[in-house]
């Protein structure tokens, strides 16, 4: 593993593409999806433990809900869930610190900025809209090693992301794997995951890419 130094193994080429997870690694999303299970919880009159849900962001919201509601239920679930999401999740959700600082960091080394995010797209977006962050490229509804076959498409050459899932997506993709212990991963998982780079946060990371940028 990698650390925050001055002489990274794995080296990146010149104006590099970098990916972003979204949820925990861009965004705090929990307070938004906090807010989303409860408003479901109360029209459904199903027992849904919003705390505990979003101590375990990552994996497609269909894993989640299949927790709380029968089978034949989900994709109704789904469907409503993503209906309350504008209102009730993206307000209250802030960038995380750094956030905007590390797709500024790409942009001034001459990259570009790539987000694959298991959320559904149309709502990954409106986080990014209210947010007034600007990734160059947005791929949504993908999760664990299908974020790899976005990763290889768009070219990219490393992977950020706060979950073992995005960590296996790098993997697939064949591209570094860099983690930031901003969600529900500690540095043990990630790095056990097998993450290139382990990161406290996205603040490090501006300075561990201009260390890394050949």
């Amino acid at each position: 593993m990698d650390s925050n130094g001055p002489a990274p193994r794995h080296p990146l080429p010149a104006r590099p593409t970098i990916g972003f997870d979204l949820d925990m690694t861009l965004i705090d999303s929990r307070p938004g999806i906090h807010a989303a299970y409860v408003r479901l919880a109360e029209e459904t009159g199903t027992f849904i433990d919003a705390d505990l849900a979003i101590s375990r962001l990552g994996p497609p919201l269909v894993e989640e809900l299949a927790h709380w509601f029968e089978p034949e239920q989900i994709p109704a679930m789904a469907e409503r869930y993503r209906a309350l999401y504008p209102r009730y999740a993206v307000p209250p959700s802030p960038a995380l610190p750094g956030a905007r600082e590390a797709l500024a960091a790409v942009r001034a080394a001459g990259g570009r900025s790539l987000v694959v995010t298991a959320k559904h797209r149309p709502s990954a977006e409106l986080h990014l809209d209210h947010l007034g962050l600007e990734p160059d490229v947005l791929v949504g509804d993908l999760w664990a090693e299908a974020k790899g076959e976005a990763l290889r498409a768009h070219g990219a050459v490393a992977y950020v992301g706060d979950h073992v899932g995005d960590v296996r997506g790098a993997r697939h993709a064949g591209v570094l794997s860099v983690a930031v212990a901003t969600g529900p991963c500690d540095t043990a998982a990630l790095t056990e995951a097998g993450a290139d780079v382990v990161l406290p946060d996205l603040t490090a990371f501006p300075a561990w890419l201009s260390s890394a940028v050949g």
